[in-house]
């Protein structure tokens, strides 16, 4: 790996970190840019080689990850939720959190509610956490 790769790694990862701490704020690629110095073209690129999908897709999962845990507490309504975790649409929040958990947030709200009571929070971050639809459909590797 070159000096200048290694630089680059260490800028993905702190945008990453920033998603993670900043998945609220209002984020963009070419803000999540300039806090990297590099052009968005470039960090869009490169973090998508790195982490295996775009700034926006895992801004997404972030957010819809933060709201499965929202929902499954009970005490918001779906649109609460949806602006809790930054999204300013609620048909682009649904759409999403249908896309990646494979079920509208009102009937994932319904049915989660209680069913992870009692189970440690690490644990519980680990099952619940979205899977997205290609990864889903993914066909299981045939041993032979």
């Amino acid at each position: 790996m070159t000096t200048q790769h290694l630089r680059d790694l260490v800028r993905l990862r702190r945008v990453r970190d920033r998603i993670d701490r900043e998945y609220a704020q209002p984020l963009d690629v070419e803000a999540l840019a300039r806090g990297a110095h590099m052009s968005a073209g470039h960090l869009s690129r490169e973090f998508k080689r790195a982490f295996g999908e775009s700034p926006y897709g895992y801004l997404m999962t972030r957010r819809i990850e933060r709201a499965m845990a929202l929902l499954r507490r009970g005490d918001l309504s779906v649109t609460d939720v949806c602006f809790a975790v930054g999204c300013s649409s609620l048909g682009t929040f649904s759409t999403r959190f249908t896309e990646l958990v494979g079920v509208p947030p009102s009937v994932y709200r319904r049915e989660a509610i209680g069913k992870t009571a009692g189970i440690p929070a690490c644990v519980e971050k680990q099952v619940t956490r979205p899977i997205r639809n290609r990864e889903a459909s993914a066909p299981e590797p045939h041993l032979a």
